[in-house]
C-alpha cells in the first residue's frame, strides 16, 4: 500500500507537473506601446492558437494557425522547437503615392518554430505593432521538390457581440462576359458575425468588424509569385472566420490555383490593424508589410489626374475626335493624362492613335491605353486583345506603344485570385517596368501593397466604382453609403480607382449624391492616377471656384487624418500636400448631419469650404475661419458633401 501511495503522489505531481508546463507553453507578443498583446500556444493536441487582447480586453478568441500540405499536415499534432526572443522590427521607406509619403514602421516581432510527427517544419512569425497585429508561415530549409498546400486552415474567431462591415467574392465565371470575380460587390453593413456570405465564394479582403470599443480590418499584404490571393470562407460558425483559396475555375493559361514553391518559402502577411476607427482609417500596414520595391529608377512614373471619355460616353465615343477633345479637356484643367479606353486600335487605330499622343505631348498631357487580358477565362470582346499574354508579345507591344509616346497601359478583365493569375499581373509589373510605362488594373483583385513593390503601379479598381452608377439605378440608390464605406475598408492600405467626380445627369439614371458630395470625393479616395468620370461640358457648366478646385486636388499627400466618421454612414479625413490642407467630407445617409470638427494639427486659421447650395445640383463657397480652439462647425446636408481648404 506504501509503494501505491508512492506512486498515486508520483502520477499527481506528474499531472501538476504537466499542467504548470500547459500554462508556460503560452508566449506573449505585445505593440511597443502595450496596447496590443497576440498570446500564442499550442493546445492538447498540438494545434497552434493565437488570440488577441486590446487594452487587457480579449476581442480575437482563440483562432487557428497551419497549413495542410499535400504530403504533410502542419495544422495539428505540432511540437514546438523553439520561441525565440522578442525582438524589435523596423523599416523605413518612400512612396509616390499614397496617404502620405514618408512612412516608418515599429513592431515587436517573435518566431515560433515547429515541427510535426515526421519532422517537417514550420515557422510561425508574429509582428505587432501600434496600429496592429500581423503573422505570416515560413517554410525552412532548401529544396528544388514544388511543396503545396491544399487547405489554409488559419482563421479569425470573433465574439457573439461583434458586428462586420464585408463585401461577398462573386463566384468565379458568373456576371458579364463571365468576367467575375473582380471585387465589385455591394458591402453588407453592420451585420452580425457569423452571417453566411450570399456567395458560395465567401468574402473579399479588406473584412471591418467592430467589438466594443475596438475595430479590425482584416486583410492581406506581401503577396509574391508563390501564393494564390486568399479570402475568408463563406461560412463562419460561431464567428470564427477561416481563410479560404479562389474556386477551381480562377487560374489563367491553364496554371495552378493554390499555393506551390520551392523552399524556403514565406506566406503573405495575414494582418489584423486594430484600434479606434482613426487608427485604422490611417493605418499604413498594408504597405508596412508589403515587399520593398524592386530594384530601378521609377522617376518616370509620375501620379497625376486624367480625363476619360468612357464612364459617362461609353464604347462608341472612343475615337479621334472625341479623344483630342479629352485631351484638350486634360490640357485646360492642368492635368496629367488622359485615357483612351477599350476598341481604340478599331475605331482610332495605329496610324492616328500616333497623332493623338504627338498632339498630348505638344499639350503636356500623357496617353493611357487600355488593354483587354484576353486568355480563355472570360468573353469580353474589347480589343486590344492577346497582346498581354506573353512576355513576347507583351514586350513587342509596350516598345511599340512606349515609342508611340504612351505612358502607360490599363489592363482590364482578369481570371481571379489563383496562383498562376497572382503570376501573371507579377509578369504585366515586371515586363512594364522595363518598358518604363506606368499601370493601372481594371475588373481585378485587390492590390496587397504591391504599389509599394512596384512603383509604377498607379492603381487598381477591385470596387465598384462609377461605371456601375451609370449602369443600373439600384447601384445609384446604394451610392451614399457605398462610398461612405470604402476608407473605412478597400481604400485603406491600397490604391483604389473608383474614377470619381460627375455632376452630369446620367442617361436614364437619377443620381442620387449631390455635386459637393462628388466633389469631395477625389480627396478622400486615394488613387495613384485619379480618373476623372466628368465631361469637359459638365466641367463648364460648374462654377470658377469648383472648376478651379478640381483643378488643384492633388493625388499625391503628405499626410492624412482621421477627422470624424462612422462606416457606411458618414466620414470626414483631412489631407495635407505641402502646406495646404484639404479637409473632405461625405454624408452616406438621407437625414443631415450637424458636425463640429476639431482640427488642431491645421496652423492655417483662414480657409474657404464648398458645400452644397440650395438644391444638390447647386454649390456654395463660403470664407470660413477655425476658432481659437482649432475648431469648426457646420450640416452635412442629406447624401451631401463639402470640401474645405485652409
Amino acid at each position: 500500500m506504501k509503494k501505491l501511495h508512492v506512486i498515486t503522489c508520483l502520477l499527481a505531481g506528474s499531472f501538476l507537473f504537466s499542467c504548470s508546463m500547459r500554462k508556460e507553453k503560452t508566449y506573449s507578443i505585445k505593440s511597443p506601446d502595450g496596447a496590443i498583446e497576440v498570446l500564442f500556444r499550442l493546445d492538447e493536441n498540438g494545434t497552434p492558437l493565437y488570440s488577441i487582447l486590446y487594452k487587457n480586453q480579449e476581442i480575437l478568441m482563440a483562432s487557428r494557425l497551419g497549413v495542410k500540405m499535400e504530403d504533410a499536415d502542419l495544422s495539428t499534432a505540432l511540437a514546438l522547437e523553439a520561441a525565440d526572443k522578442p525582438e524589435r522590427a523596423t523599416d523605413a521607406y518612400t512612396m509616390s503615392h499614397g496617404k502620405q509619403k514618408e512612412y516608418s514602421y515599429e513592431a515587436n516581432k517573435r518566431v515560433f518554430h515547429l515541427s510535426n510527427p515526421n519532422g517537417v517544419k514550420i515557422d510561425i512569425v508574429f509582428q505587432v505593432s501600434n496600429d496592429g497585429a500581423a503573422f505570416r508561415y515560413f517554410f525552412p530549409g532548401e529544396s528544388e521538390e514544388l511543396k503545396k498546400i491544399g487547405e489554409e486552415v488559419t482563421s479569425f474567431r470573433f465574439p457573439a457581440s461583434a458586428r462586420a462591415w464585408m463585401q461577398p467574392k462573386s463566384n468565379a465565371k458568373s456576371g458579364w462576359a463571365r468576367t467575375n470575380p473582380s471585387y465589385e460587390e455591394n458591402y453588407l453593413m453592420d451585420i452580425p458575425v457569423g452571417t453566411p456570405s450570399p456567395t458560395e465564394a465567401g468574402w473579399v479582403f479588406p473584412a471591418l468588424f467592430n467589438v466594443g470599443d475596438a475595430w479590425m480590418l482584416l486583410s492581406e499584404t506581401g503577396l509574391g509569385r508563390n501564393y494564390c490571393g486568399s479570402n475568408l470562407r463563406r461560412e463562419s460558425p460561431n464567428g470564427e472566420y477561416s481563410i479560404g483559396f479562389p474556386q477551381e475555375e480562377e487560374i489563367s493559361h491553364g496554371g495552378e490555383l493554390n499555393p506551390q514553391s520551392k523552399t524556403p518559402w514565406y506566406s503573405p502577411w495575414r494582418l489584423i490593424a486594430i484600434g479606434d476607427l482613426g487608427t485604422i482609417v490611417e493605418s499604413t500596414l498594408g504597405t508596412d508589410l508589403a515587399l520593398p520595391a524592386i530594384d530601378g529608377d521609377f522617376s518616370w512614373a509620375k501620379p497625376g489626374r486624367a480625363s476619360w471619355s468612357w464612364v459617362l460616353l461609353k464604347d462608341d465615343m472612343t475615337n479621334y475626335p472625341v479623344q483630342k477633345q479629352f485631351i484638350d479637356y486634360a490640357a485646360e484643367m492642368g492635368w496629367e493624362y488622359c485615357l483612351v479606353d477599350a476598341l481604340w486600335d478599331t475605331q482610332i487605330g495605329d496610324e492616328k492613335l500616333a497623332e493623338l499622343a504627338q498632339y498630348a505631348k505638344s499639350k503636356n498631357v500623357g496617353i493611357l491605353l487600355w488593354y483587354n487580358s484576353a486568355g480563355d477565362w472570360n468573353d469580353a470582346y474589347q480589343t486590344p486583345k492577346n497582346r498581354m499574354l506573353t512576355h513576347e508579345s507583351r514586350m513587342k507591344e509596350f516598345r511599340r506603344i512606349k515609342e508611340m509616346g504612351a505612358a502607360g497601359v490599363k489592363v482590364d478583365f482578369f481570371g481571379g485570385d489563383g496562383q498562376s493569375v497572382i503570376n501573371y499581373y507579377h509578369d504585366i509589373l515586371n515586363d512594364a517596368a522595363a518598358a518604363g510605362l506606368m499601370v493601372n488594373f481594371h475588373g481585378c483583385t485587390l492590390p496587397r501593397g504591391w504599389h509599394r513593390t512596384y512603383p509604377h503601379l498607379m492603381t487598381m479598381e477591385a470596387i465598384k466604382g462609377m461605371e456601375f452608377v451609370t449602369f443600373e439605378q439600384a447601384n445609384a440608390d446604394l451610392q451614399p453609403s457605398h462610398c461612405a464605406v470604402i476608407p473605412f475598408t478597400r481604400n485603406v492600405f491600397d490604391p483604389m480607382d473608383f474614377t470619381p467626380v460627375a455632376f452630369s445627369e446620367l442617361y436614364n439614371i437619377k443620381r442620387v449624391t449631390s455635386n459637393a458630395f462628388e466633389l469631395a470625393l477625389p480627396a478622400l479616395f486615394l488613387s495613384g492616377i485619379q480618373h476623372y468620370a466628368e465631361t469637359a461640358e459638365g466641367m463648364k457648366a460648374a462654377p470658377e471656384y469648383v472648376r478651379q478646385a478640381m483643378k488643384d486636388i492633388p493625388v499625391v499627400w503628405d499626410e492624412s487624418r482621421f477627422v470624424d466618421g462612422y462606416p457606411g454612414k458618414f466620414v470626414i479625413i483631412a489631407r495635407r500636400s505641402g502646406d495646404d490642407w484639404f479637409v473632405a467630407g461625405i454624408n452616406g445617409e438621407d437625414s443631415a448631419r450637424s458636425y463640429s470638427l476639431k482640427l488642431p494639427f491645421i496652423q492655417r486659421r483662414e480657409g474657404f469650404v464648398i458645400a452644397d447650395g440650395d438644391n444638390d445640383r447647386s454649390f456654395v463657397r463660403n470664407e470660413i475661419q477655425l476658432d481659437e480652439h482649432k475648431t469648426i462647425e457646420g450640416v452635412l446636408k442629406p447624401r451631401g458633401g463639402f470640401l474645405m481648404r485652409f
